[in-house]
């Protein structure tokens, strides 16, 4: 690389990402640079970076491109690929939207999860400065059947298996602390039913509908948020407590607590999910060829 890499910095929730714009897909990004780049002591930081694509200029997205014009080529912070990141899809809306890219309202955005239907709420202050809240359509939850457990210490709890388009396991525990450290990934038996590992998320009801997490993302450690992680959390939680939004005919909504804030899920009787919560763009700047070149050595 010989010239200068635009990126930005955004959170959602404080689950934190790279952004680097590059509509035409010109920009090699292996692994090892991504995870370079995610170094949060050696380089910029974060959970994991939002490669941001024109969908017809990529080949995982050629096929959404009628559907959608941006693909987020999501990437985990150890450089490894995801196939969607709920909070990451919020922040790339931002991006888009400070970009003059799209507009508050409605715009769709593709990724390996499918494409996914955002609504960029308008300002919620009367100056104007304030960000308005993203709400994105993360599809349907699957249920794989059969039994998981997952340990930490000497502790073990059944889980939910619950797929957002990537896999979690979904545990009900009488206190987070009990998740213990999060820095590796939480053992889970069967082997079989996570084949390219899984984000666990350790779970506390908080008050009616109203839970709090904390969460292993493989790939990521410890995160501060994750939002598909949210979304199944707050299936999991419907079916324990008898709200299966398909059986009652009735949205089941769930404020789901993660330790960097608050996000609102709600699932609809025909299966489709919301999500609602906050994204925003911190800072801008170049990435030093140089330096990449040099943290690849």
């Amino acid at each position: 690389m010989s010239t200068r890499i635009a990126f930005l910095k955004g959170h959602g929730t404080e689950n934190d990402f790279v952004i680097v714009p590059d509509p035409e897909n010109a920009i090699d990004l292996s692994p090892a640079a991504v995870a370079a780049l995610c170094d949060r002591r050696a380089g910029i930081g974060g959970d994991g970076l939002l490669h941001v694509v024109r969908s017809a200029a990529h080949p995982e997205a050629r096929d959404m491109a009628a559907e959608a014009e941006w693909f987020m080529d999501y990437r985990n912070g150890d450089g490894s690929i995801a196939e969607m990141c709920g909070n990451g899809v919020r922040v790339f809306a931002r991006y888009l939207q400070r970009a003059g890219h799209v507009s508050a309202g409605d715009t769709a955005i593709a990724t390996r999860g499918g494409v996914k239907t955002v609504h960029i709420a308008k300002s919620v202050s009367d100056s104007g400065s304030a960000a308005g809240d993203i709400t994105v359509g993360m599809g349907r939850a699957l249920l794989p059947e059969g039994d998981v457990t997952v340990s930490v210490g000497g502790r073990s709890w059944p889980a939910r298996n619950v797929n957002m388009g990537n896999p979690h396991a979904v545990a009900f525990v009488d206190d987070l602390a009990h998740a213990g450290d999060l820095y590796t990934p939480p053992p889970f038996s069967p082997a079989a039913a996570y084949p390219d590992g899984v984000n666990v998320e350790f779970v506390v009801d908080r008050g009616p509908r109203h839970v709090a997490l904390r969460v292993h993302e493989r790939g990521s450690g410890e995160t501060r948020s994750c939002g598909t992680g949210a979304c199944a959390v707050a299936v999991a939680a419907a079916r324990r407590d008898g709200a299966d939004p398909k059986v009652t005919g009735i949205p089941a909504t769930y404020t789901v607590e993660v330790p960097g804030g608050t996000l609102v899920i709600t699932e609809r009787p025909d299966g489709e999910i919301e999500m609602t919560g906050p994204a925003v763009i911190v800072a801008e700047g170049v990435i030093e060829p140089e330096w990449l070149e040099n943290a690849l050595r």
